[in-house]
């Protein structure tokens, strides 16, 4: 602590920009100021990418914060956070930044205001080294609504790399707490489905290709289900840029989702895109888990926030998740612990993530 700025130190574990969004989203929901230092330390290119710099401001913005150190290439911020209020907010990466990491930054926050939000998110929504729009709408959208909140993701334009151009839409209203979560029946696989895209320049056939590589990576494992990939050309007026990519989700009979995706990019063979979408998917069926290795860590913040005991069975746990677990046991009263699974079946590697949440209550409502 220095006066009483909670200090944080963005380069270890994971080092990157998850780092801030968890700490900046529990500071402004927790009215802590905040010290980052080292900020992606690690990363090729250090400090603040437009994307982290978007998602400070949009934390600013929604509760009239005060931010120091919010420029491009910065590697320390300072984060004096207000009242959180609801209404309009916009936030512009004006690049490919990821819309969905915006909204994983945003979302806790606007949970606990005073009153209903609408976020107007830009940048990218398929874009490397993040969660695809799909996956957050498909995937995160199901799960993460188990907390007992709802919201409404709408998709008005499509933006890929390099240029963004991207919009969706997020409208919620603030709870009173949320509830804690217990995921820990996985089930059996009842259906897979998913699609593969092309937009701007490319041909409808590359989307099929990717998909019927998928099918046939799943068959080999998995022989007695229906897989409905569908093929699709992204509209061009709901599409700015040109991209491609493939999500493929598995359901289960207790209602578990779990997904694999892959992005295409110049000279990447279409039929790669699809297998590899496909093996994400079946490496996380395998482990037996009731959440797939991209959910695990989003999946932190909001039982650390929950009011009660969240249980979810997992994979092994990533980098992501054990620094989202450090930073938010740091800043709020939530005491995790991680357990290796008793399975029946030997062959599995499944961790129990017990959390007793910190029962965050919303003083607004």
């Amino acid at each position: 602590m220095d006066g009483d700025k909670v200090e944080i130190d963005g380069g270890i574990m994971e080092g990157g920009g998850q780092i801030l969004r968890v700490s900046t989203a529990l500071s402004c929901l927790l009215g802590l100021p905040l010290r980052v230092r080292r900020i992606r330390a690690g990363r090729s290119q250090p400090g603040l990418r437009p994307q982290h710099l978007s998602g400070l401001e949009i934390i600013r913005d929604l509760c009239e914060g005060k931010l120091e150190g919010g420029e491009i290439g910065s590697t320390e911020i300072t984060f004096t956070p207000g009242k959180i209020k609801g209404g309009t907010h916009i936030a512009d990466t004006k690049t490919a930044g990821s819309v969905c990491l915006l909204m994983q930054v945003a979302m806790p926050c606007v949970l606990f205001a005073a009153s209903p939000s609408e976020l107007h998110l830009k940048g990218g929504t398929n874009a490397e080294m993040a969660p695809q729009i799909d996956y957050t709408v498909m995937v995160f959208k199901p799960i993460v609504e188990k907390f007992n909140f709802t919201f409404n993701c709408d998709i008005k334009k499509r933006g890929y790399y390099p240029q963004g151009g991207g919009e969706v839409v997020v409208q919620m209203s603030p709870v009173k707490e949320l509830s804690p979560i217990n995921l820990t029946e996985r089930g059996t696989v009842t259906k897979i489905y998913g699609r593969a895209f092309v937009a701007g320049a490319l041909p409808i056939k590359l989307a099929k290709d990717m998909s019927a590589a998928a099918v046939r990576c799943i068959r080999k494992e998995i022989r007695d289900l229906y897989i409905n990939i569908q093929p699709v050309r992204e509209p061009d007026d709901q599409a700015f840029g040109t991209g491609s990519g493939i999500i493929v989700v598995a359901e289960t009979s207790t209602g578990c989702l779990l997904a694999g995706s892959s992005l295409g990019k110049r000279g990447k063979n279409s039929d790669k895109v699809g297998i590899e979408a496909a093996e994400i998917l079946l490496r996380n069926l395998k482990h037996g888990g009731t959440v797939d290795d991209s959910m695990q860590d989003q999946l932190i913040i909001f039982m650390a926030l929950a009011k009660g005991v969240s249980r979810v069975k997992s994979g092994p746990i990533t980098l992501h998740t054990q620094t989202a677990i450090h930073f938010a046991e740091q800043l709020t009263k939530a005491k995790f612990t991680v357990t290796k699974s008793e399975e029946e079946d030997p062959s599995k590697d499944t961790y129990i993530i017990e959390c007793q949440g910190m029962g965050m209550i919303n003083p607004n409502l």
